[in-house]
């Protein structure tokens, strides 16, 4: 009677026994699945996260992609080609290439393209290479030569007209308002990679007294300086703001390596736009003069000296006879604090402030003169009346 209870006893405790096997068995598979559903189910709401709307990066990446819809139609590609005699009676093909901006002006009818002046200029014989011998590649393939040209050595600004159907023109951006951090596009063709774009900041303003080889003897320098990557090529191109306007056009890099390290300027858009409409409308751009030569190593040494307790504006050390200057009876020493309402910040700043002033326009200076500041105002007059050229502003 006892032994079939045992029996079955010892079935039960077997198959128990092989269940339980059975599930450690399995375990660790089991867990694997759970943990496999539980990874899915946390990047499922990754995901879903990354794509709200809300997310300020997605909505950042497209106005950014926005902005280069909207500008690219009206950068262009541009090259120029002259011929180069070398010893031996052999002859060479030169090329230079750089970038442009389409623009209008209220001062012209048509379209415009803005660009570096030596982005066409003939080093060699020191000349604007000829129409015949400059191209102009629009966005979508066509290629076209400009019918008349313009140029301002002072700037490195260079306008050609371009006649062909379907342009579209970029518009300006305000310069002034632009402040250290604000985020910028850089475009145009780095070595030769047309319609290339490259994303950074302003990360300086008011650049001036640079050395920067062939744009070394600009006049009127006050680059933004940009970390947007700004390479060979790029010249000419236009620097853009997050509201997709012209706020710049690319000029220059300081690099040792030939390419970008970080470092390029743009002429600032209120500077070129000034200098376009000047040259659309006159020829040429017309230039206001003090009369004076400034010194150019003016330093807080000489600032103790004439009771300064800092380096700051410009000072004169010579006026010359029968200028605005001398009408206004400016004298040796004195230091140019401010122009109109602008603080001085050197000797160039002040250059780039008079030189761009309306011709015939009267304007105030601050004056620090033995050791008291006074108010003279300065009838400017134009920068062509200049017969010694030595004279700075």
């Amino acid at each position: 009677m006892n032994r079939p209870s045992t029996c079955l006893l010892c079935s039960a405790t077997l198959l128990a026994g092989m269940a339980i096997g059975s599930t450690i068995d399995n375990w660790p598979l089991t867990a694997s699945v759970q943990a496999n559903a539980s990874h899915r189910s946390h990047d499922d709401a990754l995901y879903r996260e990354l794509d709200r709307a809300e997310n300020p990066l997605v909505e950042a990446s497209r106005l950014l992609s926005t902005i280069a819809k909207l500008t690219t139609p009206s950068v262009v590609h541009i090259q120029s080609e002259f011929q180069r005699s070398y010893s031996g009676g052999q002859r060479g093909l030169i090329e230079e290439t750089g970038s442009g901006v389409i623009v209008t002006s209220p001062n012209a009818s048509g379209y415009f393209v803005v660009t570096n002046r030596h982005v066409i200029f003939n080093h060699v014989l020191d000349q604007i290479v000829d129409i015949d011998d400059i191209s102009v590649s629009l966005p979508d393939g066509r290629l076209i030569n400009p019918t008349r040209i313009w140029s301002d050595k002072a700037t490195d600004v260079a306008v050609m007209k371009i006649v062909d159907p379907n342009l579209q023109a970029a518009r300006w951006g305000d310069s002034d308002k632009l402040e250290i951090g604000h985020m910028v596009l850089a475009m145009g063709s780095p070595f030769g990679l047309s319609q290339s774009i490259s994303l950074g900041i302003i990360s300086a303003k008011g650049r001036r007294s640079l050395k920067l080889g062939r744009h070394s003897d600009v006049l009127n320098q006050d680059f933004l300086q940009t970390d947007a990557a700004i390479n060979p090529g790029n010249s000419g191109g236009p620097l853009i703001d997050v509201h997709g306007r012209v706020i710049g056009i690319n000029t220059a890099i300081a690099s040792n390596s030939g390419g970008n390290d970080g470092i390029g300027f743009s002429i600032p858009s209120n500077l070129a736009r000034k200098v376009v409409d000047e040259l659309l409308e006159r020829g040429k751009v017309q230039r206001a003069f003090l009369g004076v030569h400034l010194d150019s190593g003016f330093d807080i040494k000489q600032a103790r000296k004439l009771k300064l307790n800092r380096t700051q504006g410009a000072r004169i050390t010579k006026v010359y006879p029968n200028t605005p200057a001398a009408n206004a009876d400016l004298k040796f020493d004195d230091v140019i604090l401010k122009f109109q309402k602008i603080d001085v910040a050197d000797e160039n700043h002040l250059i780039n402030l008079v030189s761009l002033t309306p011709v015939g326009q009267k304007v105030r200076l601050v004056v620090f003169r033995d050791g008291r500041k006074m108010t003279v105002e300065v009838l400017l007059t134009d920068r062509s009346e200049l017969v010694e050229r030595s004279e700075a502003p």
